[in-house]
């Protein structure tokens, strides 16, 4: 039963001190009763004996602690879900943003979640086909993983992350394929990209969005991630539908987390980010994967701006430990006008070898996988030579590496925000751009695939690969010293 006081002690900024409360529990929520009638929400963020420190949901202008009244109402944050959730957009709270009717929920979920037991998880190693080159070719998602995306400012992440839900699906075809998204202190520019973006490339139907703008209360930005998981909890493991979520942004949320822990005066860590960040992060990544028994799967992909272009920040830095992996946003590219900008060589899916080979892509995956990652390290090496030494004083070898580092960048990873590559097309195209190499650099390919597939694309540099004929710039006397850069661990 609701309890209800007149003892507002203090306010500062979005906390709120109640004294002499009994029975009140952590996390429960609350309701704010003005003197003008308005009523707003609150939690209990903290118990101190009988005093109650409470977290503003909205606005602290107008509360009187003189005139004001709490209201408990001895439950936590609930989200009500029902598949009725699928092609509708709420605010971080989870009301309907979109115009239209209350959802009649089927059930009121604790948007904390429950914790997923290791032993209860099914090991990731479905290939994900986002459609996208330099990750479904190079730094493959897999059902259930976590894989996060290093953006900064100015760079086209929002982009990528709308291409990236619009396209996603699960190879095998064995189940239905929904997206829940949660936007973070986002401006309205973006907020009103998502909505036209998910509407115009037809993903709206089978998508959640819950929309934070930048203007919304601070603590709907600490909220709005777990109503999305809390979704997509309920579509995976009850409705048993593969669900892919996508959080932006997670350096907005963060910068959340540091302005409540500064109000509450707690004692700052790195940056003045709070000392449990990181278990902050755990809590919301940690609630994505696949359980035993369970048809559905949560695969996550949170995206986040890195302040000053610093992967060593505390955000980014901590993300990569609780996460597998990283796709990193190159400015050097965007600059040069390769889309999606994605800098392949310091990105890594440390899942990728779990979700690809014969039966989930292709057999000879794995093998053009690690040959383009060397052919393409070394051919950026040789660029680089190229600038400070000049063209001509690199061998014909070095400079066919260049001329294969330019051509993988333009065809490969550029390729814009509408098209759309199945697995099979960027793995042609990456033995393509292989065949511009003698084959006896070729090292990391079985010969098998080699017979099958080099040299396929007629038209292209390709066409005197096998023999030689347009290699004799000095390229025959250094293949021998040739390996290419060192396998990625």
């Amino acid at each position: 039963m609701p309890r209800e006081y007149r003892s507002i002690q203090e306010v500062a900024g979005p906390l709120m001190l109640v004294k002499d409360v009994e029975g009140v529990a952590y996390d429960e929520l609350g309701e704010i009763l003005l003197e003008d009638g308005q009523t707003r929400s609150c939690r209990v963020l903290e118990i101190d004996g009988s005093n109650a420190l409470v977290q503003l949901f909205e606005s602290a202008a107008g509360i009187r602690p003189a005139g004001g009244r709490v209201r408990f109402l001895g439950r936590g944050m609930e989200l009500g879900v029902s598949e009725d959730l699928l092609g509708r957009v709420f605010d971080g709270m989870g009301r309907p943003a979109d115009g239209g009717p209350e959802i009649l929920p089927k059930q009121r979920l604790d948007v904390n979640g429950l914790p997923m037991n290791p032993a209860a998880r099914e090991y990731p190693d479905e290939f994900i086909q986002t459609g996208v080159s330099a990750i479904d070719g190079l730094n493959t998602l897999v059902r259930g993983q976590k894989l996060p995306i290093f953006s900064a400012s100015g760079l086209p992440h929002a982009r990528l992350a709308a291409q990236i839900a619009a396209q996603a699906r699960v190879k095998k075809e064995d189940g239905p394929f929904a997206v829940v998204f949660a936007g973070m202190g986002i401006p309205f520019e973006e907020a009103d990209f998502f909505r036209k973006s998910f509407r115009s490339l037809g993903a709206l139907g089978r998508s959640v969005l819950f929309l934070n703008l930048a203007g919304d209360p601070v603590v709907e930005r600490i909220a709005a991630p777990r109503m999305a998981l809390t979704a997509a909890e309920y579509l995976a493991f009850e409705k048993d539908m593969h669900v892919l979520v996508i959080l932006t942004d997670m350096t907005n949320y963060a910068d959340a987390l540091r302005e409540i822990s500064a109000a509450r005066r707690e004692v700052p860590g790195r940056r003045g980010y709070p000392g449990y960040l990181y278990t902050d992060l755990a809590s919301l990544f940690e609630r994505a994967g696949r359980k035993k028994g369970k048809a559905g799967s949560i695969t996550l992909i949170p995206i986040l701006t890195m302040p000053e272009d610093d992967k060593t920040h505390p955000i980014p830095d901590l993300t990569g430990y609780i996460t597998e992996g990283q796709i990193i946003l190159g400015r050097d590219l965007y600059r040069r006008g390769i889309l999606p900008p994605i800098d392949v060589l310091p990105s890594l899916s440390r899942l990728k070898d779990k979700g690809i080979g014969e039966g989930k892509t292709r057999a000879d995956h794995s093998n053009t996988m690690n040959q383009l990652f060397a052919a393409y390290a070394r051919g950026k090496e040789a660029r680089e030579l190229m600038v400070i030494l000049g063209e001509a004083a690199l061998s014909g070898l070095d400079r066919m590496y260049a001329r294969f580092a330019d051509a993988f960048e333009e065809e490969y990873i550029s390729q814009g925000f509408e098209t759309n590559r199945n697995v099979e097309e960027t793995l042609d195209i990456g033995w393509r751009l292989l065949s511009m190499l003698p084959r006896s650099e070729l090292k990391r390919i079985d010969e098998a695939y080699l017979e099958r597939f080099y040299g396929k694309w007629k038209g292209s540099e390709a066409d005197g690969a096998g023999t030689g004929e347009s290699h004799q710039d000095g390229a025959g006397e250094d293949e021998e010293e040739a390996g290419g850069s060192p396998e990625r661990s």
